[in-house]
């Protein structure tokens, strides 16, 4: 999750939200690539759970990192993520449970998101090692339970903790079991933006498909292949989901500006301390009203980390966020931009994508989004299986990558960094099928050889 956004300047009312996300429209020229992941440390000892504290836990990791020109992010004496001081370089953020989460910088080329997946994995290995910390990417746990796992000492996530346990099931699982891997877009205009987000609620499941990466619940296989996937459908309706709205008639960004508002808030942040507000109704802190902070108003670092708590599988904020897939190996990790990149930053590609998706029914979508957990690429769809959308897809998005003409200086296009989601398709089987696969086989029932042949 995001580390808290700056921003003093006041809300009055509910056009200065809209004219915020209207901020993010640019040209195409200044189109980015953003890239987040996220990822388990280990102790490489005993595959146990890494504690915030001691002389090898997360904090001495987060401080060892500073060698490399990161800049610690401080609440109270808490070293809680690190941060570049020119921007250039992103952010890392600490998760719920420890996952580490490299939000990258924003990037013109795949090839320049890779480089920088790169020096990351290189740093963190580096310094792990001198702790015997590994990194494991994969969607869920495969075998911790929850009362194992540490909790980071952030004030958000002792708010969020209470908070999840009254609004579904699972969202305990979903903050400190899982990982995953997201990509952040722009947007030209506001048609362009509705249109983006359009293809990309619809193929989502997709998206899942191709990256299901956890089969495994605490040593035995869940029944699922993306566990990470089915714990969203339980974590918190009111802020997660297909948003169908996006796809009626007058869509744009006032639609979503309500739809925001209308999702409970969590926290305000003050004086660097977070200020309960979970339940409560950011039109209320528009009009001065908000119980948790009566007689203030909102400004703009408010709304910007209000959105930030808003959890559809895509989402808009200055830019748009794809979130559907599982955690995973470094070369899915680069595939995953790869693939919206390919189908979003091309125009051609784009119309394509939306013709493959534009008569799809609310039903239909949904019906996807409810199936792919456990089925994956083998969820029924009309007449045949999501694998036939997904080969669709991914010719659609090599097309786009191959458009843009962004080489990689021996000859090839951005389209080399499609090839693990190429291979996924061309086999129509999902990681996590591979994982189950060696798990009744060469792994003899266990789940611990994860930790050895899975790691960064």
């Amino acid at each position: 999750m995001s580390i808290l956004v700056a921003g003093p300047e006041p809300i009055t009312d509910r056009r200065d939200l809209v004219a915020a996300l209207e901020r993010g429209n640019k040209p195409k020229s200044d189109w980015r690539i953003g890239t987040e992941h996220e990822k388990f440390p280990f102790c490489v000892h005993n595959r146990t759970p890494i504690p915030y504290g001691g002389e090898h836990g997360i904090r001495a990791m987060l401080e060892g990192l500073t060698r490399f020109g990161w800049e610690p992010v401080m609440e109270g004496e808490n070293i809680i993520g690190l941060e570049s001081g020119n921007g250039e370089r992103g952010n890392i953020s600490l998760e719920p449970g420890g996952q580490f989460e490299l939000s990258g910088a924003a990037l013109e080329t795949l090839h320049q998101t890779c480089s920088e997946l790169h020096d990351h994995l290189a740093q963190v290995k580096e310094v792990g090692a001198e702790h015997g910390i590994g990194f494991l990417g994969l969607g869920f746990t495969p075998n911790w339970r929850r009362d194992e796992i540490p909790v980071m000492p952030k004030g958000r996530y002792k708010i969020m903790t209470e908070y999840m346990k009254k609004v579904g099931t699972m969202g305990l699982d979903m903050m400190y079991r899982s990982c995953t891997v997201q990509v952040n877009l722009d947007f030209a205009s506001e048609p362009d933006m509705v249109k983006k987000l359009r293809v990309g609620v619809a193929l989502q499941p997709v998206a899942t498909a191709i990256f299901a990466n956890s089969p495994f619940t605490e040593g035995k296989p869940n029944g699922y292949l993306s566990y990470r996937s089915h714990v969203w459908t339980d974590t918190d309706k009111a802020r997660s989901g297909m948003i169908p709205f996006v796809f009626e008639d007058g869509f744009g960004f006032e639609r979503y500006v309500d739809y925001a508002l209308d999702v409970p808030m969590y926290f305000v942040y003050r004086d660097g301390k977070y200020i309960d507000a979970t339940g409560q109704s950011f039109r209320d802190f528009l009009n001065g009203k908000l119980p948790a902070l009566p007689g203030e108003t909102p400004t703009r670092g408010d709304w910007n980390n209000h959105l930030t708590t808003i959890f559809p599988e895509a989402r808009i904020k200055n830019y748009m966020e794809m979130r559907g897939a599982d955690g995973g190996p470094w070369a899915r990790i680069c595939a995953l931009p790869a693939f919206w990149v390919g189908l979003m930053y091309d125009q051609s590609s784009l119309d394509a994508a939306w013709d493959l998706v534009k008569d799809w029914t609310a039903e239909e979508r949904q019906g996807l989004r409810d199936g792919v957990a456990k089925h994956g690429l083998h969820t029924p769809f009309r007449g045949g299986t999501l694998l036939d959308v997904a080969r669709r897809a991914v010719e659609i998005s090599r097309a786009g990558l191959d458009a843009r003409g962004n080489g990689d200086g021996v000859g090839g296009t951005e389209a080399i960094h499609l090839s693990a989601v190429e291979a996924i398709v061309a086999k129509g089987k999902s990681p996590a099928e591979e994982l189950l696969e060696l798990y009744h086989g060469r792994w003899n029932g266990s789940v611990d050889p994860v930790f050895e042949e899975f790691a960064f």
